[in-house]
């Protein structure tokens, strides 16, 4: 750099103030519109137009949306709504429908005239979508018209375009996401499926059709029950208390609430609630509002029917809500979320509309239905004497971890640096693996817990068994943040920023890492949901040629740098009888390669150990997140609950999706 450029990097005037002008922000800074621009950002662009046309349903002009993913990988999505205004912008002067589509913060939510509830706030959805896709090309269905216009990565190709007449009405949006913002093109029919079958549930009088035009894959998502269905699709896994969910509907100044719940032979409690169709897993009001009345009603119950006397056996708000699977949805015209994420409710009036609504019905319910009342409450007072059980054993702990020199768990090896923001703790399939991790660590940010077997299924026991697995006890010790619900979490006590389990590629390793993660979703949820869990991901295999060494995550990635190193050919041979050894790897040699397969860490000698699976500059972590809460719970219950049937069905339906299986 010249002096020249150097006095130029360094002087701050009027000419260093850049202006982003239409889309060009979008196409900057993706991930501020969109999340990120990996799958998660790829799949939130479907989410964006659907919402549109789940917002015109909401107004009451639409009951059918169509989701096709084209053989080309473009996304369309078709509504029979009222279509997108396609006459002059009495401001802008140019056809409302481009105004939509290339101009951030135009929309119809602005004002209660056009939509009285939406989830699509901020104006910037569709716009989102056209200015992040090469290609975008929407056709709008109006009042006996059709007409069109295409866009190129946000900019119009041509002025609206009509085609000619027609009798339906409805917009059909088609694009194709730009390569140049995002890196892997490929939408997933299964990440769709479970965002538009739970907008069925919330929605019940519109139908959704997805369609995969590549595999002739579909499903049709229309639920009459609503969210009865959705409570029974969650709990599909669980054995019910009661033989039909529990429903509550109503509506307070302009705010419908809904409620659908039951209770189940779990011991978990599962709330989810919904502000405008958005998944508020933050909770926030309304969720206040629903406990609030939940207590009170089943409380006054007890004691007005001498279920519970007076000094006897105190029940809490907890004990009244284990075993409950709950889905609340409320509509609300002015939402205040907190933050441009929308995962918590603010409004202040919503708790009083949810708390009024439910505690009204419910105690109505309870004195019309007297048997599944005492039945809800016995379950309780299990679930209060349980609560009592776990008090005494956390308790014991305590005392027992004040008495010894350090609460910390022996095996683990600890980090020098006691800054939680830059430390990590490796959660050790087996004390091989977990020697290999002490000896390839940086000592200085990384500290190593090994584990020996597999811990307790904490989907079938409450949390004072939990509490007395010697493998639970030494996370909670090496953690710190507690154990429990999410008011009994404390974060700022958490001793390390990134929990990270590290279980081989096998049978085994996949059952200890769910294991660890039904562990961190019923007891300790908050670590998820803050984003300090991760998986890590050790190599498949090994590939070496001369000095040249790499290794493979999957067999992809081996394909192709078995194709590098053969000069653009590539064979994949099956070992020979006699060259696999189940103790160690598969070997395979041709043409001067040797392909290794790792059958466990470890096998793995520290140093690769560190190279591939521990170094922060050449590793490859899975952040565990709370995406769809509703799901993952259903997931982890036909994982590792009781009942064999959905987890067969589960199986089957999947197996196709097997990579890797080590038998």
């Amino acid at each position: 750099m010249t002096k020249e450029q150097e006095v130029q990097a360094r002087e701050y005037s009027e000419t260093s103030i850049k202006v982003l002008e239409g889309l060009e922000a979008v196409r900057k800074r993706p991930a501020m519109y969109i999340g990120d621009i990996g799958v998660r950002g790829l799949h939130h662009l479907v989410s964006e137009v659907v919402d549109n046309s789940i917002d015109e349903a909401l107004a009451g002009f639409c009951d059918t949306i169509s989701v096709t993913i084209n053989k080309d990988g473009s996304v369309t999505v078709e509504d029979n709504g009222r279509g997108i205004p396609t006459g002059p912008h009495p401001i802008k002067k140019i056809s409302t429908l481009e105004v939509v589509m290339c101009t951030l913060h135009a929309g119809g939510k602005f004002d209660k005239q056009t939509y009285q509830v939406s989830g699509g706030l901020h104006g910037v959805g569709v716009s989102v979508v056209n200015a992040l896709s090469e290609w975008c090309e929407v056709v709008v269905s109006r009042e006996g018209t059709q007409q069109m216009q295409r866009y190129r990565r946000g900019a119009p190709e041509f002025p609206l375009k009509e085609l000619g007449k027609t009798k339906k009405s409805g917009t059909h949006t088609t694009f194709f996401p730009d390569p140049e913002v995002f890196k892997v093109i490929d939408f997933r029919f299964e990440v769709l499926e479970e965002r538009l079958r739970e907008l069925a549930y919330l929605n019940k009088n519109i139908k959704i059709t997805l369609r995969d035009d590549r595999s002739e894959e579909e499903e049709v998502f229309h639920f009459k029950g609503g969210l009865r269905d959705f409570v029974e699709y969650i709990d599909a896994a669980r054995t019910a208390l009661i033989k039909k969910p529990i429903y509550i509907e109503g509506m307070r100044d302009e705010t419908p609430v809904e409620l659908a719940f039951q209770y189940n032979d779990s011991y978990s409690e599962n709330i989810f609630t919904y502000v405008n169709n958005i998944n508020t897993h933050e909770g926030g009001t309304h969720l206040i509002g629903f406990k609030t009345a939940l207590t009170r009603a089943l409380n006054n119950y007890a004691y007005k029917n001498g279920i519970v006397k007076e000094g006897k056996t105190s029940m809490s708000g907890d004990d009244f809500r284990e075993g409950l699977t709950a889905v609340l949805s409320v509509k609300v015209p002015e939402p205040q979320f907190e933050g441009q994420t929308k995962t918590k409710l603010g409004n202040s009036e919503t708790k009083s509309i949810v708390e009024t609504i439910i505690g009204e019905q419910l105690s109505q319910y309870l004195e019309q239905n007297p048997a599944i009342a005492k039945r809800i409450i016995e379950k309780a007072l299990r679930a209060a004497e349980a609560r009592e059980a776990a008090r005494r054993a956390r308790d014991l702990t305590r005392r027992k971890n004040v008495l010894e020199s350090s609460s910390l768990p022996g095996k683990l090896a600890d980090c020098s640096i006691t800054d939680p923001e830059h430390c990590e703790v490796y959660l050790v399939e087996g004390d091989s693996a977990g020697g290999s991790a002490k000896q390839g660590r940086d000592r200085r940010f990384q500290a190593i817990l090994p584990l020996k077997g597999k811990i307790l299924n904490v989907e079938k026991a409450r949390l004072h068994k939990v509490l007395e697995n010697v493998e639970i006890n030494a996370i909670v010790s090496a953690l710190g943040a507690g154990i429990g619900h999410d008011e009994d979490i404390n974060l700022t006590s958490l001793r390390y920023g990134k929990i990270i389990i590290m279980t081989d590629a096998d049978v085994d390793g996949s059952h200890i890492r769910t294991l660890l993660l039904t562990f961190f979703f019923r007891y300790m949820k908050a670590l998820i949901e803050n984003g300090h869990v991760y998986i890590a991901q050790p190599p498949l295999y090994k590939i070496k040629k001369g000095k040249v060494e790499r290794y493979a995550f999957d067999d992809d990635e081996r394909d192709e740098i078995l194709k590098v190193l053969r000069g653009g050919k590539v064979e994949v041979e099956e070992p020979e009888a006699g060259d696999e050894n189940p103790q160690e790897e598969v070997v395979l040699k041709k043409d001067g390669i040797t392909l290794s397969r790792f059958k466990g860490l470890g096998e793995m000698n520290p140093e690769q150990l560190w190279e591939t699976t521990m170094n922060p500059e050449t590793r490859t972590l899975l952040l565990v997140t709370m995406e769809n809460a509703a799901e993952a719970d259903r997931l982890f219950q036909i994982l590792m609950g009781d009942s064999v049937e959905p987890r067969r069905q589960f199986i089957e339906r999947n197996a196709k999706y097997v990579r890797n299986l080590d038998v």
